[in-house]
């Protein structure tokens, strides 16, 4: 039983820290840039657009396309620099826990 009782309070333990976690992960945000610097979008913690910038001298007619991509470019940096800030913090906060049962892997 008392086996029992420790996986018990391990799994509130991580319960926890999950929960301390996913908030600390709204709080995230990350940002990306493309054409050195020209355009800049910033995410928050769930994905959401913050903030989006876009060089003045990039607003000629023509350069349309090239925009986009900028902006698609910089959106993917930033995705990946916010998926890696919260991957960090998902492993700080299960730090430590992640063995509380041979075996039992976390879905992310």
């Amino acid at each position: 039983m008392k086996d029992l009782s420790d996986i018990m309070r391990q799994a509130q333990q991580m319960q926890q820290r999950l929960q301390e976690a996913q908030e600390k992960m709204e709080q995230i945000t990350a940002e990306g840039s493309s054409g050195a610097g020209m355009v800049k979008v910033t995410l928050k913690g769930k994905g959401e657009l913050a903030a989006l910038s876009i060089d003045p001298s990039l607003l000629t007619p023509g350069d349309k396309e090239m925009v986009e991509d900028l902006v698609k470019a910089a959106h993917s940096d930033a995705r990946r620099k916010l998926d890696d800030a919260m991957a960090e913090a998902m492993k700080n906060a299960t730090g430590g826990l992640g063995g509380m049962l041979p075996g039992f892997k976390l879905p992310f």
